[in-house]
């Protein structure tokens, strides 16, 4: 039985934690989001606020409202806030909040990417069950964030609606016919006209420093610009200049890759990732995605040396997003199962890079919808047709809440992204050596600080075992390995590891007073 005096002491110290909660929650939010992310500590997670919490009742897939079922918006979103907080993640990347259009449009919502004005909010992501204005019910949403010390990132589209260009259509390229023109197969959206490197569009650019004042009135941290090639350095480079005035700590990521050498269109302009990362961008996406097409581990030590590299050369500090599984990708699950998305999700955690994820990743959607390209009974455009992209994340309709039920990879993403916080000193100033490796399929790669090392082996051959032998210099067996993620621990004989990997298996082991 405790003594009095032992509950006393219990007591106070019950009420001084939920004191100092109280008060941390309480105090005014400060932005570190560039901080952050430059140090490679960002756990984002991107989610759709359509979707993100929406209420299927009947698990149709559908959200019909005249069934009393509620969309994803800004106020019940909030419900899961805790749980992405419980999963670690401290910075989310919400899609467009932008209004869409709905002429020409793409599903029956229409595509959160067919902005129909920069200084307005969806009416789509207003709850009905609250009073407060949309303006207020987003900016409880980012506040509700913060007090759970999320930060978040908004999305800004690249291009305008077709409604949009026939109220506006002075804003827009032409083509040769006088015709707006379309980017690459998006139908739905026609090129806003930003100008060039020595003459940009004042009146585009205006429209986007619209945009850029509405999101730091609501609170965001930072803003994510969608296909940002479309425009010229220099329009980034004022517009980035204009919101770090205001607040210093104001994130930027480019969505812009080394993989992306055709532009969108023969009309405007297209500006490299590099020029875009010289403009002040803070980050961008890089090749992660093509780890699919990966064969050999040189592909990924290609891409790792190359953004070592690029990342260096600029006098300000620069960093990239783990950028393997996004909204425009394939479900993991289809690509190579499980064992794909666990992969996926320990690169993300063991890199020097900031981890990004989206909504139901972790719990291993497919994102197949078995109502796609068929007739709606209702829409909300001028398309009657449940348009998807198959086995992506749904940005065109009122569709259900993404996720489903995958115990085996919800748990090995919370022990993930938990264990990058643990090393994330490693990860913002350590050392990564690639090891070497006599199988091809096999990658191997340390990455220490401080007296601590984590390895990091995985088998890029999903269909069939590898064997490899991996040479760590100066490694001995007396050295104390803790397994992280390993069915078994690798046999370390003859100054070398013995690893035998399951197709598809990646081993993370933490070596505590070794470094290389």
């Amino acid at each position: 039985m405790l003594s009095r005096f032992k509950i006393f002491l219990l007591t106070l110290f019950i009420t001084l934690f939920i004191t100092q909660q109280a008060y941390a929650a309480n105090q005014p939010w400060v932005n570190d989001l560039r901080k952050l992310f430059l140090s490679n500590s960002a756990t984002i997670y991107e989610l759709n606020i359509r979707t993100f919490n929406a209420n299927d009742k009947n698990g149709n897939g559908i959200i019909e409202f005249d069934q009393d079922e509620e969309s994803g918006n800004f106020i019940n979103a909030i419900d899961r806030l805790d749980e992405l907080k419980n999963n670690n993640i401290n910075t989310i990347h919400v899609q467009p909040i932008t209004p869409v259009g709905k002429t020409k449009a793409l599903g029956t919502a229409g595509s959160l990417y067919a902005a129909a004005g920069f200084d307005s909010i969806n009416p789509q992501l207003k709850s009905p069950k609250s009073s407060l204005s949309i303006e207020d019910q987003a900016r409880k949403f980012i506040d509700e964030a913060h007090k759970r010390n999320i930060r978040v990132i908004i999305d800004l589209p690249a291009c305008g609606s077709y409604d949009l260009y026939l109220q506006q259509p002075e804003l827009f390229i032409k083509d040769k016919n006088g015709q707006p023109v379309v980017p690459a197969d998006w139908t739905d959206v026609r090129i806003l006209n930003a100008g060039t490197e020595e003459n940009i569009n004042r009146d585009v650019y205006n429209l986007y420093k619209s945009f850029v004042d509405m999101a730091m009135d609501l609170g965001a941290d930072g803003i994510r610009a969608e296909v940002a090639p479309l425009k010229p350095a220099k329009f980034w480079k004022e517009l980035i200049e204009y919101s770090r005035k205001k607040d210093n700590q104001f994130m930027w990521l480019a969505e812009t890759s080394d993989s992306w050498t055709t532009p969108l269109s023969n009309y405007g302009v297209y500006t490299n990732y590099d020029k875009l990362l010289e403009a002040g961008f803070d980050g961008y996406y890089g090749s992660w995605f093509n780890l699919k097409n990966w064969k050999t581990s040189d592909d990924l030590y290609k891409h790792i040396k190359f953004n070592k590299e690029l990342l260096s050369k600029y006098k300000d500090k620069k960093s990239v997003i783990g950028s393997f599984t996004t909204h425009d990708e394939m479900s993991p699950i289809l690509i190579n199962g499980n064992k794909y998305s666990e992969m996926i999700t320990w690169l993300n955690v063991t890199l020097p890079l900031n981890a990004y994820f989206v909504d139901g990743f972790n719990t291993g959607d497919n994102y197949i919808y078995f109502w796609a390209n068929k007739k709606a009974p209702k829409t909300y455009t001028d398309d009657e047709y449940y348009f998807v992209h198959r086995g992506k994340i749904d940005i065109f309709n009122f569709s259900r809440r993404p996720g489903t039920k995958n115990p085996d990879l919800s748990n090995n993403f919370v022990m993930a992204t938990k264990f990058k916080q643990v090393i994330q000193p490693m990860l913002a100033n350590g050392k990564l050596t690639i090891l070497k490796s006599n199988n091809p399929k096999i990658f191997s790669y340390a990455i220490s600080h401080n007296e601590k090392t984590v390895l990091v082996f995985g088998n890029l051959n999903f269909s069939d075992i590898s064997e490899a032998k991996i040479k760590i210099p100066k490694f001995n067996d007396s050295l104390m390995l803790i397994p992280i993620k390993a069915e078994s621990v690798p046999v370390y004989k003859d100054k070398r590891f013995n690893v035998k990997l399951e197709p598809g298996e990646i081993i993370v082991l933490l070596v505590e007073g070794f470094s290389i």
